[in-house]
């Protein structure tokens, strides 16, 4: 049997630790999961209520075309649904788009350093040439982005926010760099954090002018979804429409729909996850602060924080009853936004394992 040398040499990815793993692991009641940037407040109550009825219609297969949650994407963003494609989770999407665009391994796939994981995943399991730039003040490059730039270009992934860092790129700097990429070059804006910013909403308006330019989004984070796997992207219409033909069919299940599409509706749940998220930003920094420890500054919902020794420091949270994410900053971990509780206690279990 013969298998591509590039997935023999492939690392799986590697989600967070499951809560009941650790409490099977070491017999603890109460644990904390602070790792995979989930939303503490969970989904909304009347997204909660359609899933309800939902549950009635599972023994029907979905609508593989998702026409309710495209028109309701369509409504929210004022997008054409012919734009739209729809994805088990925005990493789902971002698979389809490395394998509607890498053909052979001379192709190359530009990605910062301190990247979505999910980036050097896909474009080796495809075999590409992956082109890892170097990160300025732990964000993205985009000079030196541009510099990498070749004829063997064909994708450049951007996370803005980006994770596992936090850091936000200005609509100014991107909208330039985008200017300068060719257009025979299809640039990735993954958004997954988008909801959390305060700001306005560009990049949907720079899909008219520039056809190489996808955006990804997800309803795994702001919005609570994390496991239904929902996620979509944005372009332009033939763009969307290679990515579809690729797409499995019924890639996106009911109860994910129709969860999806009430929670469009339910914005009042959108603005107190985003307040939520904001009060604890705040309170896992100021806790940082009083025990001296730097961090990077977060525009998601999660913080990078450095300790003296991270594969320690996690293994012994982890004896305490809280998950945070190894990452591969040395000696950083990623911490969730919890509820105002949770955090409260994982600063006091921090402050005794350093």
């Amino acid at each position: 049997m013969s298998i591509c040398d590039s997935i023999k040499s492939l690392t799986p990815y590697q989600g967070g630790k499951p809560i009941s793993e650790l409490q099977r692991e070491l017999g603890l009641n109460r644990v904390v999961k602070l790792a995979s940037n989930e939303n503490p407040l969970g989904l909304g109550q009347k997204t909660l209520e359609a899933m309800q009825i939902a549950v009635n219609e599972v023994d029907r297969y979905p609508d593989g075309n998702g026409f309710e949650l495209k028109q309701a994407i369509s409504k929210h963003l004022d997008v054409s649904t012919d734009s739209i494609t729809l994805g088990n989770g925005s990493n789902d999407i971002l698979e389809l788009i490395a394998r509607a665009y890498i053909c052979n391994s001379d192709n190359e796939v530009i990605f910062s350093e301190y990247a979505f994981v999910v980036y050097p995943l896909v474009t080796q399991a495809l075999g590409a040439t992956a082109v890892v730039t170097k990160s300025k003040d732990f964000g993205h490059d985009l000079e030196a982005m541009l510099l990498a730039i070749t004829d063997n270009t064909k994708l450049i992934f951007i996370a803005n926010p980006n994770n596992p860092t936090g850091t936000l790129l200005d609509d100014d700097a991107v909208h330039a760099f985008l200017s300068r990429v060719p257009n025979s070059i299809t640039v990735v804006l993954d958004q997954a954090y988008f909801e959390y910013l305060d700001c306005d909403d560009l990049a949907i308006g720079w899909l008219k002018e520039f056809d190489n330019l996808i955006i990804t989004r997800t309803f795994s984070k702001a919005y609570g979804l994390a496991g239904l796997r929902v996620g979509y992207s944005i372009s332009n219409n033939k763009t969307a429409d290679y990515i579809n033909r690729i797409r499995q069919p019924f890639n996106v299940n009911h109860i994910a729909q129709v969860a999806a599409v009430t929670s469009l509706q339910d914005q009042s749940h959108l603005v107190r996850s985003v307040i939520a998220n904001k009060n604890g930003l705040k309170q896992l920094a100021d806790g940082f602060d009083r025990l001296g420890l730097s961090y990077i500054p977060s525009a998601a919902n999660f913080i990078a924080v450095k300790v003296d020794d991270a594969p320690k420091s996690y293994q012994q949270l982890l004896e305490l009853g809280f998950i945070v994410r190894p990452v591969e900053m040395k000696n950083y971990l990623r911490v969730s936004i919890g509820t105002s509780r949770e955090i409260s206690d994982f600063l006091e279990a921090l402050k005794a394992v350093l």
